[in-house]
């Protein structure tokens, strides 16, 4: 945790054993760390409820609540593995337009504010099955997970890269999803007879926002509601339909229904398209689909930060269990970065910021806190390994060539 809080790992350029050593440890201790990290039996789950109960029991901290409820962002995100052999999932890169390999990873939190500063505190990391390592399927297991897990006064809040049909499908309870900007919908009531044929069986189609097909433009659906108030120098306005259904689905008491926010903002090149299961102001939604931002800040910090966008592990768990932490770490980063005095980065920077990257650069080149006081469990073992195969010779997995080089 520490070689990755000080940046070691970053100007190691993802390597792991040059790292630990730039810490001040021994070859023993870095061995020891090693084999902790790939063989040991600590689970991410644990450390991830240690660190959510140590920031929300703080007084500083205040969770974000609106109208009764609190968001909960979630969000996927991906480590690039272009060079790992047998990698159990892709992920579509934007400048290669195709998918690479990747150790794509579900994230779940809560938002609130310390220090002046909007965090995304982890709740919970997802990882793919490896029966079916599909980004699909690692979505689909996201949302029953975070089905599950929400309360009655807490609201997802998802980007467009999940689908309403899926949200539905798996029976979510509250929810705020960004859709398309092409999405359609349908009444929750059949459409008027129109007197010939026969009687409509699906409700009349809405449209949130005009587009153009073959040269034609398709007007929009006119709103049920429509609001504007002040941000700052900015006018919002937000349209609004109420009760409408997904198309194919027949209306009625039985049906998913949610309500459509088209919110358009000056500062943005294009309305926001959103759908909630839940009656909320337009204030608030987007209010509540802002708070989804800092959700996206944990694989910032963890990777540009931290220096976990190039990783050199190959084992099965290893490839995961680095991502998992990387990811706690740039959380750990962006607190302390958060409460800790700022420092600036040298004469010239006169009003520095409360970065996780500003402070990364304070802790960069600093040894292991030897001075803490290490609880009774965590203490070096006294066992003779002088007996033992070391480097190359310890490998179990290259066993064969080892026995060929000695008889060599």
């Amino acid at each position: 945790m520490w070689m990755l809080v000080s940046g070691a790992l970053l100007a190691h350029r993802g390597a792991l054993f040059p790292a630990l050593q730039s810490i001040g440890l021994e070859p023993a201790a870095v061995r020891r760390a090693w084999r902790a990290f790939g063989k040991g039996v600590w689970h991410i789950e644990l450390l991830i409820r240690w660190w959510h109960a140590y920031v929300t029991a703080l007084p500083d901290w205040e969770a974000h609540e609106y109208e009764g409820y609190q968001p909960v962002p979630v969000d996927i995100t991906a480590f690039w593995r272009p060079q790992l052999q047998d990698c159990p999932s892709r992920h579509y890169h934007p400048t290669a337009r195709r998918a690479l390999p990747a150790i794509i990873m579900g994230m779940v939190g809560d938002v609130g504010t310390i220090g002046g500063q909007r965090l995304a505190l982890p709740r919970r990391f997802v990882r793919v099955q490896q029966q079916a390592p599909d980004e699909a399927t690692l979505q689909m297991d996201l949302l029953r997970q975070v089905g599950r897990q929400l309360t009655a006064t807490e609201l997802a809040v998802l980007d467009a890269g999940f689908k309403l049909r899926q949200i539905h499908s798996v029976d979510f309870p509250n929810y705020l999803v960004r859709l398309a900007r092409n999405f359609t919908a349908h009444r929750n009531e059949p459409a008027p007879y129109k007197g010939r044929g026969r009687p409509p069986v699906y409700g009349e189609k809405v449209r949130p926002l005009p587009r153009t097909y073959a040269g034609r433009e398709i007007a929009a659906t006119a709103p049920d509601e429509e609001v504007t108030w002040e941000d700052g120098e900015h006018t919002i306005r937000a349209q609004i339909w109420r009760d409408l259904v997904l198309p194919g689905v027949v209306p009625g008491p039985q049906a998913h229904t949610f309500d459509v926010y088209a919110i358009a903002d000056p500062r943005f090149a294009e309305p926001w398209v959103l759908a909630t299961s839940v009656k909320l102001t337009a204030q608030t939604v987007r209010a509540m689909y802002i708070d989804r931002w800092p959700i996206e800040q944990l694989p910032l910090s963890a990777k540009h930060m931290v220096g976990a966008h190039r990783q050199f592990v190959f084992a099965q768990e290893s490839i995961q269990r680095l991502p998992e932490l990387a990811l706690l770490m740039g959380s750990v980063l962006s607190f302390l970065a958060a409460t800790a005095p700022v420092t600036p980065t040298g004469f010239w920077d006169r009003d520095p910021r409360p970065t996780p990257g500003r402070f990364r650069r304070t802790l960069q080149g600093q040894p292991f806190p030897e001075s803490y006081r290490l609880p009774q469990r965590i203490r070096e073992k006294a066992s003779v390994t002088d007996h033992l195969p070391k480097g190359v010779l310890a490998h179990r997995r290259q066993s064969h060539r080892v026995a060929a080089v000695i008889d060599v």
